[in-house]
């Protein structure tokens, strides 16, 4: 009596064999351009494959460099339809992630690390940030470590403004550079100018009217 299920087993081995199943390939070249990414891939030897869609998550895209790893998926066991469903490259993939990190980065080194203790390390050259608003609640503080810091337009400040290195300030609407509301206190040092103004009055060179006629010119003590 024929053995039935080893008849079966034999079919479905026959089956599964001529279906192909995911493979590694060596992505060769990326075109960016529509609506789906598309790539060109090397797998086993002579076997190419171009024009291939290459699948990524919603709301993130990436042109990974050329001999990244590829993992092929063939639907239906079709090579010529299959598609890209991961990539890698050895190379450039940030090494040594604590455990529950995550990692964006490319192959020149720019990097943004979502670290453990809830910390954002962000490496790069130069960092681009273009909005209409920008808002930042730092409860504690926020330290600039830099040579120079600059606005085009108005700065503003609520609270005290505190330096040690000086300040100097030039330019201003209406020929005035600075101007001020409330008191003033000076609380050591000297004030130099070339020339100062109270209520219209000129400090120096100024005349008095005296009973023998105009004073001479102020001198210093």
């Amino acid at each position: 009596m024929p053995d039935f299920s080893a008849l079966i087993d034999k079919r479905i081995r026959k089956a599964l064999g001529g279906i192909r199943l995911a493979f590694r390939s060596v992505l060769t070249c990326i075109t960016t351009t529509g609506g789906v990414q598309t790539a060109q891939v090397a797998g086993l030897a002579p076997e190419g494959l171009e024009g291939i869609e290459m699948f990524q998550q919603y709301g993130f895209t990436a042109a990974p460099p050329e001999g990244a790893m590829a993992i092929v998926l063939p639907p239906g066991g079709r090579t010529s339809h299959g598609i890209v469903i991961a990539t890698e490259h050895c190379s450039y993939r940030l090494q040594g992630l604590e455990s529950g990190e995550v990692a964006i980065y490319t192959d020149e080194g720019a990097s943004i690390v979502l670290k453990r203790n809830r910390i954002i390390a962000v490496t790069c050259d130069d960092w681009e940030l273009d909005c209409k608003r920008m808002k930042v609640n730092a409860s504690e503080s926020v330290a600039f470590t830099t040579p120079e810091l600059s606005t085009s337009e108005k700065l503003t400040a609520q609270g005290l403004i505190s330096g040690n290195g000086g300040m100097a300030i030039k330019g201003g609407d209406g020929g005035v550079t600075a101007s001020f509301e409330g008191n003033i206190s000076h609380k050591g040092g000297t004030i130099t100018s070339v020339a100062v103004t109270i209520n219209g009055v000129k400090i120096w060179p100024h005349i008095h009217d005296t009973p023998n006629g105009p004073s001479g010119q102020p001198k210093n003590a």
